[in-house]
């Protein structure tokens, strides 16, 4: 399998790191988006207090960790009708597997895309094929993705473009998944869940979320799916098998960091600041930002190789994403990240002022 993989693209990133690290003040990191706000106590205590947990945990999850995610589905998601919910650890290995466990042979991605909707073909042995945002262009496959607000451009998808989807997928029979680890995070524009739009029919449908960025959870990961309850109750099965459970602390964590969102709406306002904060140094030095509407990135191009933007920002000590990671359609763009301090987003304003 190894072999069929492509390179790990943020190893690429390395000779542009080091030349970041060499700047008189040191790097400041804005690439791969990992979050550096603390845990909320609150949650890190729901962790501790369950740390002796010297027995196996279930698969489906604890009764409670799987009524707090019912209950937020319904309530901040929208979720009607039935379906049922599975806790994972954390997204991105259930986005690599899940074409294997749905046995696809014919995937669909965005054309601008986290990497591993295409890892995950290649782990299948499927079709992997990009496609824009009007599902009424869509050919026939197996399974396609949705990603709304996207990673990396911050696109959020409206209403009408969910529906097209939801009625590809009922057209052909197919699994559609929405990828919403980004949902709580809208800045100009409003994010709707894909369970928001089906009509209490869930068939063939679901949702992923995750923790890491909503409740600065990354390093415990914890996610979880939702949705079609015969096809979560598959992918449950299998999961019983191969032992792919979540930690039993870290389900107490998600079941409380669920019941709050106070944190929630603490954290989207930082990024939110920090998106505000750098966005005008950016357009001053000839970046053109576009979409970012929603999520923890700003999309950006100067019209040039996404490489050399990439090696200008490393001139300041700023490390960036080059929009290439992402697909064909990203050439000439970067990703911005605002997951650095408020400290390092003022001092990457200062560097870069003109």
């Amino acid at each position: 399998m190894r072999e069929q993989l492509p390179d790990f693209p943020w190893d690429a990133l390395l000779p542009f790191e080091s030349k970041a690290r060499s700047h008189p003040n040191g790097i400041i990191d804005l690439s791969i988006g990992t979050p550096v706000d603390p845990t909320p106590e609150f949650i890190q205590k729901a962790f501790r207090d369950a740390s002796n947990s010297p027995g196996y945990p279930f698969t489906a999850g604890t009764t409670e960790l799987r009524a707090a995610i019912k209950k937020w589905a319904t309530q901040r998601l929208g979720a009607t009708g039935d379906f049922d919910v599975l806790p994972v650890i954390g997204s991105k290995e259930l986005v690599a597997w899940l074409p294997t466990i749905i046995e696809a042979s014919k995937v669909l991605i965005p054309e601008l895309a986290y990497p591993t909707y295409h890892v995950g073909a290649v782990m299948a042995s499927a079709q992997s094929i990009p496609v824009g945002i009007d599902a009424s262009t869509w050919p026939d496959a197996d399974l396609a993705w949705l990603n709304s607000p996207s990673n990396p451009t911050g696109r959020v998808h409206s209403e009408q473009e969910i529906k097209k989807c939801i009625e590809w997928s009922r057209k052909n029979n197919s699994v559609l998944i929405s990828d919403e680890c980004y949902l709580e995070f809208d800045h100009t524009a409003q994010s709707f869940s894909v369970l928001s739009q089906t009509g209490g029919d869930n068939s063939r449908i679901l949702a992923i979320h995750s923790l890491s960025k909503r409740s600065s959870m990354a390093g415990y990961r914890a996610a979880f799916l939702i949705g079609d309850s015969e096809l979560i109750s598959r992918i449950r099965e299998i999961r019983k098998h191969v032992g792919m459970i979540v930690p039993l602390p870290v389900q107490k964590a998600m079941t409380i960091a669920l019941s709050d969102e106070a944190h929630v709406a603490q954290q989207r306002d930082r990024y939110n600041a920090r998106k505000d904060a750098i966005r005008p140094v950016l357009a001053a030095n000839g970046f053109t930002i576009e979409y970012s509407d929603s999520g923890l990135y700003l999309w950006c191009t100067r019209n040039e190789d996404a490489w050399k933007s990439v090696d200008w920002m490393a001139d300041f000590g700023i490390l960036v994403t080059p929009g290439s990671f992402y697909g064909q359609a990203g050439v000439q763009h970067i990703r911005v990240a605002m997951t650095a301090t408020d400290a390092q987003i003022a001092d990457a304003v200062t560097r870069l002022k003109v």
